[in-house]
């Protein structure tokens, strides 16, 4: 007898086959505090009251936009649930939380086991990294509204800091500078715009190699989102000043800069002062792009910035690249004028 909703473009056989997938790249992601394992109708997480005096959860939700479009193309799903993971851990290491645990959303056309699986084990990849558990998820197969082959991610995490240790435009002071730190690529945004730049409007395809980077279209922009949530706790441990800290996504340094700044402040960035990878220097030759353009659109080659006190930068530096991280002083605080001032050559 055939089965019903399998008629109608459901297969539960084959979401019980996801499951069984995804449990071994949950599993390695676990930390102590996870109460009980996938399965269940919600995920337990045991806080410890004994390790935290006066503690805030901070949470955040994030998708991976049309960089999903590039995996498609390419054939390559293992990269794009790191992203997932950073663009969610990332905001809220900003307000100096840990991330404790987070969970995943897919969506797909027609459910296929091992498509499931390569996300998944992405954003335990991911979740390794940030150090946080995935405790859970959802994967819901939407025949009529998405394609067969076609998915979307979307990400959820919880964190958690004390709060009278909390960053953000509270703690910043008048003679502050900013630390930028490195990308590694265009992570996960202006991507609509990079595809129509760099493939749509030259007529290339994803498997074409670009002497410039040094690789092919399909590599450089499945390059995944770095996590900088290690990065930022090692600071934190060596006892370094950070003010307040930036997730240069959607907007680049000229809309995310302004949102860790009191009201009415703003930031002159010198352009000159970091190593730009070469993709964005394609973009802005090929996509005759301005340097207000470029700079509100791409992270250009920073994808985390501090503000930290003046006399703290050189050691904020050094320790970031004791980290692994490269990083450059790249600015100051504006107390006088509000908005972001780009300053240096053109792009």
């Amino acid at each position: 007898m055939v089965d019903p909703y399998a008629a109608a473009g459901v297969d539960i056989a084959a979401g019980d086959e996801a499951v069984r997938r995804i449990a071994p790249h949950a599993a390695r992601t676990t930390r102590p505090e996870v109460v009980g394992g996938l399965g269940g109708f919600g995920a337990a997480f045991a806080l410890d009251p004994a390790k935290w005096r006066a503690p805030l959860l901070v949470s955040a939700t994030d998708g991976v936009g049309t960089k999903l479009l590039v995996a498609q193309a390419v054939g390559r799903l293992d990269t794009v649930g790191i992203d997932l993971v950073a663009m969610c851990v990332n905001d809220i290491a900003c307000c100096g939380a840990e991330p404790l645990f987070f969970l995943d959303y897919v969506a797909t056309g027609a459910l296929d086991p091992s498509q499931v699986e390569q996300l998944v084990a992405g954003i335990a990849d991911g979740c390794v990294d940030a150090g946080c558990a995935l405790v859970g998820g959802e994967t819901a197969e939407l025949p009529g509204m998405y394609a067969p082959g076609s998915f979307d991610l979307a990400g959820f995490t919880v964190g958690v800091v004390e709060r009278d240790e909390r960053l953000g435009p509270h703690n910043v002071e008048a003679c502050d500078v900013l630390v930028g730190i490195a990308s590694s690529g265009l992570h996960s945004n202006g991507y609509s715009l990079a595809r129509r730049v760099l493939l749509e409007l030259p007529g290339r395809t994803y498997d074409e190699f670009d002497g410039r980077l040094g690789r092919t279209l399909g590599e450089e922009l499945l390059e995944p989102t770095r996590i900088y949530v290690r990065a930022l706790r090692s600071l934190v441990d060596a006892g370094l000043p950070v003010r307040a800290a930036a997730h240069i996504t959607g907007g680049g340094l000229v809309e995310n800069v302004p949102r860790v700044l009191p009201d009415g402040w703003g930031a002159r960035i010198d352009t000159t002062s970091w190593e730009r990878p070469a993709v964005f220097d394609a973009l802005v030759t090929d996509g005759e792009l301005d340097v207000h353009a470029a700079h509100r659109t791409f992270n250009m080659g920073i994808g985390m910035v501090l503000v930290v006190a003046a006399d703290a930068a050189d050691g904020v530096i050094d320790a970031l690249t004791s980290a692994g991280e490269r990083a450059w002083h790249i600015g100051a605080v504006t107390p006088d004028r509000a908005g972001v001032e780009l300053v240096g050559a053109t792009p």
